[in-house]
This record gives C-alpha cells, structure tokens and sequence, in this order.
C-alpha cells in the first residue's frame, strides 16, 4: 500500500522544497526575505490576487526590483488571517482546457485597516512606496450620481471633519488622504494611485474625488495635489470565480501543498493602463500590461466584443433552455448567429475607433475561445441580471451607431428582443428578475399579449433604458417587431428554429 506524502506548508521557509516538487515558486523569494514594499493595494479581493498581484509577480520573476506589495482590507479580516501565516504566498490555477498551478509571492503582508491603522498610514507614507492600487468596487469611492465625491455620504463628511489628521478615516477616499497630507507636509514625492476598478474613466473619477476631497481639508494641500497626483484610467479583465473547497482540494492532490486560500481565474488575462505611470514602476509592459493612450478605446471595444455577445448569448440561450456560457458555445446555429453578429453589426462599429494597440477581430476570436472554456462554469442566469441596467452600456450605443450609419441591427434587435422575452419568461415562470427596475418590467410583463407592436410599445415606454431617439424611430421599431415575432416561439414553445 502506497503511503500518502506529508502535505507541505505553505509558507517563506518551504519555498525550496516546493520548488523541488517542480512546482513554479517566486524566484526573488528563494532567497529569504520578500521584496520591500513598493505597491499598496487597497481591497485584497480574489480578481486582485488573480490579476493586478499575478502581474506584478510576473514581473518581479522575470526583473526583480522592490515592488513587494502591502495588502489593505478596510474591513474584513478573512484574507489577513488566511495569508499571514503563509507569508503573503498563496497558488493561483490557471483554468483551461489543462489546470496549471502557480505559487504567486508578490504580496508582502496583508493590515486590516480596523486593527492597524497606524501601520498602514506609515506604509502609504513610506518614501519607498510609489505605486497604490484598488480594487475596492464602484461603492468604495464615495461617488454621486454624476461620479463625484458624495458630500452627502456620512463617512465621507466625517473623515473631512477630522481634516485628514491622525483619526482612523472611514473610507478609502479618506485613508489615502491622510498618507498623501503625511507626504505633502514631509516633502515627500506624490503617490501614484491606479483605480483597477470596472468603473468608466475611473482614473479621472478618484482623481477628481481626492482633489474634492482635499478642497475641503486644506487649500495649499489641495493645490499640491492638483499638481502632482497622478491616476491613470485603467481596463481590467479576467473571468476569477470564487475559491470553493473543490479548489482547495485539487490544490492539495496536485502539488501536496496546504494553502488555506489559493485564487482560481481563467487563463486569459488583460491589465490596460493610460500611458502616464511615472517611472519607477514595475516592469509591467514586459509581462503582458499594454501602456495606452486610449484606455476608452479598449473599454468600447471590451462593451462591445465582450459583453454585447455574452449578453446575446444570456438571453436568448435562457430561452433555449441552455445553463451556461460554455453550454451556449456547443450549439451552432447559436454561435453562427453570435458571430455574424459581431462580424455585420459590431466590428464595423469599431472601425473609427479601435486603439492602434489592439486587433479588435484576433481579440473577438480570443474572447470566442474563452466562451468555449470547460472550466469556467459561468451561468447565463447570472450574465442576465441587472439587464435595465447593462443594455444601454452593451448594445444599445451599437444600434444608435449603426443606424446613423445606414448599416443593419436586426441582429442588435434580436438580443434586445431577447431581453424582453427574458423578461416576460421571468414572469411567466414565477421567479426572481434580479433587476433595480424589476417591479416595473414585471408589470409590463403581465400586460404582455404576444402582439408584437403592444409588447415592444410597453417596453419601449421605460425612459430609464430608451432614450427618445431610439423609442421613436421607425426603422428601429421596425427591425425591433421583426426580431420579436422571430424569437417569440421560443417563449411559446422552446422553437429553436429562429435561427432562420
């Protein structure tokens, strides 16, 4: 009987024997001693370990340098407490049609802002940190309606209260104040803070928020940032579904490691960055970074090429009765009408407006081939959420487009038209439509008659996804009835023989 292998820590000193199992370990933690701190990031999430720390690490593998990172969790202590004893190290899967196992060490320490509050300042205060990072979700800036700083926000009005003094600050906004008034008043160079959030222009938005922020603590600070503070807008994407026990197993049998909270992400992988990092910084554009000009490029392309197709394939593919994405990709009347999609009615809208770094068509193939992947269990339910909200992002902008320019969408008005159905499948199976406008298409799903001119009217009424142009022209509502009557069977009957 062969007896099983002892499982092996997962830690700073066991970094050798770990290598020697042929597993990929940080090269410039073999040594010893990690990195010291040049980067803090603000919300240790499982996209940042994933992704912005993945990068990093890669580019200390391949040049070193000291851009060891100082992870901050505002709040919760899970990711603190699971790493610590690990020394920051933990094993990222790369999910493909194969699994590949890497250990990441990038991450230097873990503070949770409640228990050290003081440390963190002095590592954001630290002449050797250049470089700040967030991933903190749309809400962790504080912004209103237009994208400014909230003044109505009670913790944003209590941390200026405090002036940004020595007071442990609520939020994010705040906390990074105080190191930058700490930095302003010993002479110390500006930081760098790169938002790495899915929020458009968001380099400009915490800009501008920090600058409004200082405003209102001190005017020559404020002017000192004005000048000096740089956050470059950004793109991300990486598909990285929760760690589960099933990881944390196949982690053990695969490498006999114990790692009490390893990351998982598909393979592909993409960090946009404008183009006004100041230097130093990490080697990031020799690992894959692309260092733009057009960061709003990328995002239209990324709305377009990405989302408008998965949205597409959420919506009608729920029709069909299909589960999930890679369900979806076997079928294939539904990718041939995803792909003529893309090639007739969204590469041509991207003609005028592709950066010069990207190939918008090898990058529409790259971003098929991820739809087909086997290990990414991405459900179309949950892709449909929240469509009141996406579809003016993701398709609506196409179809005003193209209209303009005397090229097609009745394959736009097909997904819409899904939507819709979607919608009304909602209604007539009884189950939650996670949407903020769910009680009101609900409603309209109720008055719903199966006549194509009544139902899109009532659809067409909610002035929160259709703007006037759109509601009232004719050619529009036109291509609109024609992809309605094309799809309804398949609310009626699960036909799928719209394809035609």
């Amino acid at each position: 009987m062969k007896t099983k292998q002892l499982i092996t820590p997962l830690e700073q000193n066991s970094l050798a024997e770990i290598a020697n199992k042929g597993i990929v370990v940080p090269n410039y933690r073999l040594e010893g001693l990690p990195p010291k701190t040049g980067i803090v990031h603000i919300g240790p999430g499982a996209f940042f370990r994933a992704h912005q720390s993945w990068y990093t690490h890669m580019a200390m593998q391949l040049s070193g340098g000291d851009w060891g990172i100082t992870c901050v969790s505002m709040r919760s202590t899970g990711v603190a407490d699971a790493l610590t004893s690990q020394n920051g190290l933990y094993c990222l899967a790369e999910l493909d049609k194969t699994t590949k196992y890497e250990i990441i060490g990038s991450i230097n320490e873990v503070l949770v802002a409640g228990k050290q509050y003081e440390q963190i300042i002095a590592r954001l205060s630290d002449v050797n940190t250049k470089i700040v990072t967030l991933t903190i979700t749309e809400k962790g800036y504080c912004l209103n309606s237009l994208g400014k700083l909230d003044m109505d926000n009670p913790d944003v009005l209590a941390d200026i209260d405090s002036k940004g003094s020595q007071s442990r600050q609520n939020t994010a906004i705040g906390l990074l104040s105080h190191a930058l008034i700490n930095r302003w008043q010993a002479g110390k160079a500006c930081l760098c803070i790169i938002s790495c959030d899915n929020v458009t222009d968001n380099g400009h938005k915490l800009r501008t928020a920090l600058i409004a922020f200082a405003q209102n603590v001190n005017n020559e600070y404020a002017d000192w940032l004005n000048e000096n503070l740089v956050c470059p807008c950004t793109m991300v994407d990486s598909i990285t579904p929760a760690t589960d026990d099933a990881l944390r197993e196949a982690v053990s049998d695969a490498l006999n490691i114990q790692d009490n909270w390893p990351i998982k992400r598909e393979s592909f992988v993409q960090w946009v960055i404008e183009d006004i990092v100041p230097d130093p910084k990490p080697s990031w554009e020799k690992v894959g970074v692309i260092f733009t000009n057009d960061v709003n490029g990328f995002e239209m392309a990324k709305l377009r090429l990405l989302n408008c197709p998965h949205s597409s394939l959420a919506y009608i593919g729920t029709l069909m009765g299909i589960e999930t994405v890679f369900d979806a990709m076997q079928h294939d009347k539904l990718v041939g009408f995803v792909q003529d999609l893309i090639d007739h009615e969204i590469l041509p809208s991207l003609a005028e407006h592709t950066p010069k770094e990207l190939d918008a068509k090898s990058y529409s193939n790259d971003i098929l081939d991820r739809f087909r992947n086997p290990s990414i269990r991405h459900l179309l339910s949950q892709i449909a959420w929240d469509g009141s909200q996406k579809l003016p992002m993701r398709i609506l902008p196409i179809i005003k487009q193209n209209l303009s320019e005397n090229r097609s969408v009745l394959r736009l008005s097909k997904s819409l038209a899904a939507w819709m159905l979607f919608v009304r499948l909602r209604h007539q199976q009884k189950q939650e439509l996670v949407d903020p406008l769910h009680e009101k298409l609900l409603s309209i799903a109720a008055l719903c008659n199966n006549d194509p001119k009544h139902d899109i009217a009532l659809f067409l009424s909610i002035a929160d996804v259709f703007t006037p142009d759109l509601s009232k022209n004719d050619e529009f509502i036109k291509s609109l009835h024609l992809a309605y009557s094309c799809l309804l069977p398949l609310l009626q009957n699960n036909n799928h023989e719209w394809f035609a």
